[in-house]
């Protein structure tokens, strides 16, 4: 599907799905707006997109506070006007079991995975609900597993993402914002196919 001119904002763009997001949304003519904590990865991400013909600008801003987040959607929109596509991909995956890890390390999984995520549905909820229309996908990988590598914290935090979804999708959808909890890249590319 041709996404051009679309604008896609991408939080922890810098690695994994997020990058892969990024690269192949600007591929298909998304102008991506491209967020991370750390300027090293998203850097390398955004000037790879422009190499290909592509528009990206990378945004430095840590979205598990509230002035970042709020900050990196203004700048967006100053930028850009609007956006059409959020896509939560920033996250924390540590492999310390629950009985090992301490408070801090507990907090800071929560902040990132979900109170980032929540800060991020709000901000760009409000741009998107004022323009009736516009996507937000918060990235779910292994919610509903029970065993695994990540620490139960990851868990935890991804289970109350689903849910956050579920209630931002209900306040949402009456204003033409849809909000999903989507478990892979690939779920990603076929609901905006068929947004």
């Amino acid at each position: 599907m041709d996404f051009k001119g679309k604008v896609v904002l991408i939080t922890g763009a810098g690695r994994g799905a997020g990058r892969r997001l990024a690269e192949e949304l600007a591929a298909r003519g998304a102008v991506i707006a491209a967020n991370d904590i750390s300027p090293i990865n998203v850097e390398e991400v955004t000037a790879g997109i422009h190499v290909s013909g592509g528009k990206a600008k990378a945004y430095i801003e840590d979205v598990a506070k509230k002035v970042g987040a709020q900050m990196l959607v203004k700048s967006v929109e100053d930028e850009f006007g609007t956006i059409d596509v959020l896509i939560n991909h920033a996250a924390v995956k540590p492999h310390t079991p629950l009985l090992n890890m301490d408070e801090w390390d507990w907090h800071r999984v929560l902040d990132v995975n979900l109170t980032g995520a929540f800060l991020m549905v709000q901000s760009t909820g409000r741009v998107m609900r004022e323009k009736g229309r516009g996507v937000i996908l918060s990235l779910v990988p292994g919610a509903g597993q029970r065993s695994g590598q990540e620490a139960g914290a990851y868990f935890a935090s991804k289970a109350g993402l689903v849910e956050l979804s579920h209630r931002a999708d209900a306040e949402l959808s009456p204003h033409g914002v849809r909000v999903y909890a989507v478990e892979s890249f690939e779920e990603v590319l076929r609901i905006l196919e068929e947004a």
